[in-house]
């Protein structure tokens, strides 16, 4: 029997997609393309806006992830046991970002000019270091998330439609996680 997700789960789903595809693509496009300063500058300011806002609802999201992760005997005699490697990576991979996101700013941090959260480190050096795993942690993140979207795309052309359940449309009552 496939999973069917909560609707809790679908949307905090979709909104990490939304989130973390715009803030990947976006700080692609601005660290390796010619762009105005004007761009860069509230390209930078947006992504660090959204993704400060954003670690609430990924620390709820993993926190479900692990509470309702199977047993390991479980989960490798069902052969789920890939897909639920994967996921922790990705998970991880996304802390990573975050958390480097965070240590790699050179001055305090602006939440939509609304909040200010003082800057975490004063050390140049760590900032450069974490700003270097950062990046690497934001590549690594990509090639998984091309990973779990090829994932998806072969799932569906076998028949298991986990699109229509990882959706909110016609949702039974009774729901398994």
């Amino acid at each position: 029997m496939h999973v069917l997700y909560s609707g809790r789960r679908v949307l905090l789903h979709w909104l990490s997609a939304v989130i973390i595809l715009w803030a990947l693509a976006s700080g692609f496009y601005v660290t390796y393309y010619p762009v105005s300063a004007s761009t860069e500058h509230w390209v930078g300011s947006l992504n660090v806006s959204l993704t400060t806002l954003f670690i609430p609802f990924f620390s709820w999201r993993a926190w479900l992830f692990v509470r309702e992760l199977e047993p390991r005997g479980a989960a490798r005699a069902s052969g789920k046991g890939l897909a639920t490697s994967v996921h922790a990576l990705i998970y991880l991979s996304i802390g990573v970002v975050l958390v480097t996101g965070v240590l790699m700013m050179k001055s305090a941090i602006s939440v939509f000019g609304l909040v200010r959260i003082p800057q975490p480190l004063s050390d140049l050096s760590l900032i450069e270091l974490a700003n270097t795993i950062h990046t690497l942690s934001c590549a690594v993140l990509s090639a998984l998330i091309a990973l779990h979207l090829c994932a998806v795309v072969w799932h569906e052309l076998s028949g298991r439609r986990v699109v229509r359940r990882m959706s909110l449309a016609k949702r039974p009552r009774v729901m398994l996680r």
